[in-house]
């Protein structure tokens, strides 16, 4: 069981990048399993996590993306392999 889950303030900025319209595609993916992970002990899924490591290690992506994307790694109780 994974004891990571989001919490405040990260909760309220995944929800207000969902009901941004001009958010990217990539930050509602990432604001989504955010806050699927609020109060929950859900985990990150592998999709998600791959999603995540791409946007921190990109430099095409803003702040708010990679901010989220740290956040739903931070989540992910397993490691993973490159």
């Amino acid at each position: 069981m994974n004891k990571k889950e989001t919490r405040f303030p990260i909760s309220t900025t995944a929800s207000a990048t969902l009901r941004n319209p001009n958010a990217s595609t990539i930050q509602k993916a990432l604001a989504g399993s955010a806050l699927a992970q609020t109060n929950t002990k859900k985990e990150t899924s592998y999709h998600v996590v791959e999603l995540a490591s791409k946007a921190l290690k990109s430099k095409k992506y803003n702040a708010l993306t990679k901010q989220l994307a740290g956040s739903v790694l931070s989540q992910s109780k397993k490691k993973r392999m490159e």
